[in-house]
């Protein structure tokens, strides 16, 4: 089967720089790792939280075929990876969906995180949670 949609981006220069898609967006990059940390840059933390964020609401969206509005917030954590070296993300995804109940919600939720394609890319990961919440407009 061919791919529906197709995308490459290139880093040259590490956590500080550009990051770009290729004829493309363009993304000022700085780790907050670095002394020199540049808060108004952007970060794989950032990035992975926007990329999964638009994925799963939109995937959600539809999942209730838009009868209902849906918010999903995620938050990207940096910590020392245990056992290993170096580091690892610790990410949770919180959804709800407006007039539902939390049981609707974590069925919704449910839903959106099988067929979501990044959530399936994060799926097997342990430090990786899905949690519904009362729904919440912003």
């Amino acid at each position: 089967m061919s791919a529906r949609y197709r995308t490459a981006a290139v880093n040259r220069d590490g956590g500080d720089g550009v990051s770009s898609v290729i004829g493309g967006l363009e993304v000022p990059v700085s780790s907050p790792l670095a002394r020199d940390f540049d808060a108004t840059a952007s970060n794989p933390e950032q990035l992975l939280a926007l990329a999964w964020v638009t994925c799963l609401n939109a995937t959600a969206q539809a999942v209730v075929a838009g009868e209902r509005r849906t918010v999903v917030r995620v938050e990207v954590e940096l910590h020392p990876a245990a056992a290993r070296s170096g580091y690892e993300f610790h990410v949770d995804a919180y959804l709800s969906a407006e007039g539902a109940s939390i049981e609707e919600t974590a069925e919704i939720l449910t839903a959106a995180h099988a067929r979501c394609p990044v959530s399936k890319l994060l799926a097997a990961a342990s430090t990786v949670h899905v949690h519904p919440e009362e729904y919440r407009a912003g």
